[in-house]
C-alpha cells in the first residue's frame, strides 16, 4: 500500500492533468492475472474482440480444451474443432504456435519474472500473433511491471488526445514526451487513462 501511495503521489505532483483524472477516478484497482501460459492464450483469444464476444468464445474453447488452458489441451484439438467454437483461422494458428513453443521449451514462463521488460517483449514476440501490444499487456497485467507505456494501445492514445487536447491520436514520440514525467509509474498512469474514458464527467 505504501508503494502505491508513493506512486499516486508522484503522478499527482508531476502532472496536473493526470492529477485531475486521478481525483475523479478514485482508488487504483488494476486486476492482475497469473504469469502463466493460460494468461497469454487468453490474450491472443481476446485480440480484436469486444469483451462479451471473447468471453463466449473462451467459455466454448475451455469446455473443449480444459480450464485453465494448457499446451496439451490445445494441441489435442483439431483446427476444425477450434474453428467450430468461433476462433478464426489466424487465431487457431497463433494458439497452436504458442502451445508448440511452450511445450518444446522455447517459451519459458518460469524465466519471465527475472527478465527485463525488453527481454520479455523479445521472448514473447517469437510466437506468431504476439506483437508488442500483447507483450506490453502481459508486462502490465501479469508481471505487474509498474513502468510500461503501451504506445500502440488505442485507449491510451484516445485518452491522451482527449485530456491533453491533441487534434489527432498522438504518435509514440508525443506519448513518450508526455509520459516522461510519469516514470517510474507509467503503467499506473495508463490504468487511470483507460478508466477516464469510462467516466462520463471527464
Amino acid at each position: 500500500m505504501l508503494a502505491m501511495r508513493k506512486a499516486i503521489d508522484h503522478l499527482k505532483k508531476c502532472d496536473p492533468v493526470l492529477c485531475g483524472i486521478i481525483e475523479r477516478v478514485g482508488a487504483f484497482r488494476m486486476e492482475y492475472r497469473a504469469a502463466e501460459f493460460s494468461s497469454l492464450a487468453r490474450s491472443i483469444l481476446y485480440q480484436q474482440l469486444n469483451g462479451k464476444a471473447a468471453a463466449v468464445i473462451l467459455k466454448r474453447f475451455t469446455d473443449l480444451a480444459g480450464n485453465p488452458l494448457t499446451p496439451e489441451g490445445i494441441l489435442k484439438l483439431s483446427d476444425e474443432q477450434m474453428r467450430a467454437v468461433g476462433l478464426s483461422k489466424q487465431k487457431t494458428a497463433y494458439l497452436k504456435d504458442l502451445a508448440v513453443k511452450t511445450r518444446d521449451g522455447l517459451l519459458n514462463f518460469a524465466r519471465l519474472p527475472d527478465m527485463t521488460d525488453e527481454e520479455v517483449i523479445e521472448h514473447l514476440t517469437q510466437v506468431k500473433g504476439i506483437g508488442v501490444w500483447t507483450a506490453h499487456m502481459f508486462l502490465m497485467f501479469t508481471l505487474k511491471r509498474p513502468d510500461v507505456l503501451p504506445t500502440g494501445d488505442y485507449g491510451v492514445q484516445a485518452a491522451i488526445k482527449k485530456h491533453y487536447r491533441k487534434r489527432k491520436l498522438p504518435k509514440p514520440h508525443v506519448m513518450e514526451k508526455i509520459a516522461n514525467a510519469w516514470s517510474p509509474y507509467r503503467s499506473i498512469a495508463c490504468w487511470y487513462l483507460w478508466r477516464s474514458l469510462d467516466i462520463k464527467t471527464l
